[in-house]
């Protein structure tokens, strides 16, 4: 299969805001997994699909009340049972992204244990061989 990109994009409101009045934490992770599960879903059921881990969420630069938050995913890399998606929040008008990382998923069956999902991932771009070598080295 290819990588494909997926967008989902977010209007930052106040409720989203932390006690410094930019984006809060929690609510990027939540964010941030459903913009990778986004991806995951696209290739498998979504009810075989659980989060096994949030590798790491990098802030680069705070996001602001108002800010559209578009979060960008794709499969980087696929295991037997897992398959993991990297995501960046990127804002218009604003170089590179605002907060970026991996997360992996894993393919369970019916009694939830862990179960093989037969794909595996053609990498096409230098990019792509990156982000996946990066995936690799998480384990």
């Amino acid at each position: 299969m290819k990588s494909q990109r997926f967008n989902y994009d977010r209007l930052v409101k106040s409720e989203d805001l932390n006690h410094h009045g930019t984006l809060f934490a929690g609510r990027s992770a939540e964010w941030f997994v459903e913009a990778g599960f986004i991806a995951a879903a696209s290739l498998l059921p979504a009810q075989n699909i659980v989060c096994l881990k949030i590798h790491g969420m990098t802030f680069t630069r705070p996001v602001h009340p108002g800010d559209i938050a578009c979060f960008e995913s794709q499969i980087v890399h696929t295991g037997r049972t897992s398959l993991v998606a990297y995501v960046e929040l990127k804002q218009r008008g604003c170089e590179g992204p605002a907060l970026s990382g991996f997360i992996t998923f894993v393919n369970v069956d019916e009694q939830g244990k862990a179960h093989p999902h037969g794909l595996t991932l053609e990498l096409e771009s230098a990019e792509e061989r990156q982000l996946n070598a990066e995936a690799k080295a998480l384990r």
